[in-house]
């Protein structure tokens, strides 16, 4: 099985990025995607990006990072390995930035993803409305993915109404997560991904570790589960569909 970690974010240490990035490939996953969460953070995934075979870059300022803004953003996005807009939106769980400032910035990362044809990586926690309302506003780009999907059927249907792709992580396996299992039984076979978010979210059995990339298929088989399909499945389905969104190479 091959696998694709869609979300994560590799250690800023050089070495330590290269010894994650070495396991994670021995374990199958052969992609991995490091999500910036703010302009130096970026800069930072792009050069992992450059120095890393099978590792790609986002670039993006998160919710709590809002209030910093996003100038010197949009001088990263030509860049040949950076494959997406984001991680953006909105967090109302922590407010690190003001609600208005959030909203803005998720506006403006929303616009740069339309004017250079790249996909949005979202992420939204107990912000679901203004979510939907400011995609709504600023139109949905072409290949948006709701980065570690929490929401339950309903958000599912709203974001795959508006043409967007969810990203399972390991919080599906937690035993408290039944909404979350539900909607990704109902999500279509071409409209899933699966991520670690690593160093976060470590899934069921390795729950309360620091995560790792190469733990992507244990969120795959957790997938798998609530789908009813075998884990074989999932693979092959994620990989195609991070292949569509990202356009790799299959």
């Amino acid at each position: 099985m091959r696998w694709t970690d869609n979300h994560c974010h590799l250690p800023d240490d050089g070495d330590s990025a290269a010894e994650v990035v070495e396991e994670a490939r021995k374990l199958g996953v052969e992609r991995l995607i490091d999500v910036g969460t703010s302009v130096e953070h970026s800069i930072t995934c792009c050069s992992n990006a450059n120095r890393f075979e099978g590792v790609w870059a986002t670039a993006g300022v998160h919710p709590h990072a809002a209030d910093e803004g996003i100038d010197g953003l949009e001088t990263l996005l030509p860049s040949s390995g950076v494959v997406a807009v984001g991680e953006c939106g909105l967090d109302y769980h922590y407010d690190n930035s003001p609600r208005d400032t959030q909203r803005q910035v998720f506006a403006d990362q929303i616009q740069l993803a339309h004017r250079y044809r790249l996909p949005l990586v979202i992420h939204t926690r107990e912000a679901w409305k203004d979510t939907f309302d400011i995609l709504d506003a600023e139109g949905v780009p072409e290949r948006t993915v709701f980065h570690c999907f929490t929401g339950g059927p309903e958000e599912a249907k709203s974001g795959l109404e508006r043409g967007a792709s969810l990203s399972f992580s390991g919080i599906i396996t937690f035993p408290n997560a039944p909404e979350l299992r539900a909607a990704a039984a109902l999500t279509p076979a071409d409209r899933y991904m699966v991520e670690t978010d690593a160093p976060y979210l470590a899934p069921v059995p390795k729950r309360g570790k620091q995560n790792h990339p190469g733990w992507v298929a244990l969120v795959g088989a957790g997938v798998a589960l609530a789908r009813g399909v075998e884990i074989e499945t999932v693979a092959t389905e994620s990989w195609n569909n991070a292949s569509k969104i990202y356009r790799f190479a299959r």
